[in-house]
């Protein structure tokens, strides 16, 4: 296994040229970034062959999560996918036309919408999920278990500030 990578050679050339720099960052967000370019296709090509664009199946996973009877509110879906109100309204519009959710009338309050996931949204979600997680086993298939731990708890000290 090679002990260096393309970011190494960048970052090489560049404290070639400006010695006077720190490239820290670089070193550790730069893989970040070239990692997410790889898990960006992985999932892609996930939810394609599922049927599903990438926003679908962020909605779709949302009332997957949310256990039995797959629904949430506009407002939860929102906040779960970090999307403004407009978005979300749009998003569940054409998630009804594809017949992949179904908006109910909130039965505890009868102002209220709940955004119930079909059983073919569902089946979708699934598939794509268990496709999706494959890809993501084989990304990381270079790394033992404790590494993946470990790795996870960094990333997760890193990105709280972020949440």
């Amino acid at each position: 296994m090679p002990t260096h990578d393309e970011v190494d050679r960048i970052v090489g050339a560049w404290v070639r040229e400006r010695p006077d720099l720190d490239f820290a960052p670089l070193q550790v967000l730069s893989r970040v970034g070239r990692l997410a370019r790889h898990l960006d296709r992985a999932r892609r090509t996930a939810f394609t062959a599922s049927g599903l664009e990438s926003w679908e199946f962020d909605v779709l996973s949302a009332l997957r999560r949310a256990g039995f009877p797959y629904q949430l509110s506009p407002k939860a879906l929102l906040q779960q996918t970090l999307v403004s109100s407009g978005t979300m309204t749009n998003r569940i519009d054409r998630l009804v036309t594809r017949s992949l959710v179904e908006r109910h009338t909130d039965p505890n309050d009868g102002r209220g919408i709940l955004v119930t996931m079909s059983a073919d949204g569902r089946q979708r979600v699934d598939t794509a999920i268990s496709t999706l997680l494959v890809s993501e086993n084989e990304l990381l298939d270079g790394l033992s278990a404790a590494d993946q731990e470990r790795l996870a708890g960094l990333l997760r000290k890193l990105s709280l500030d972020f949440d």
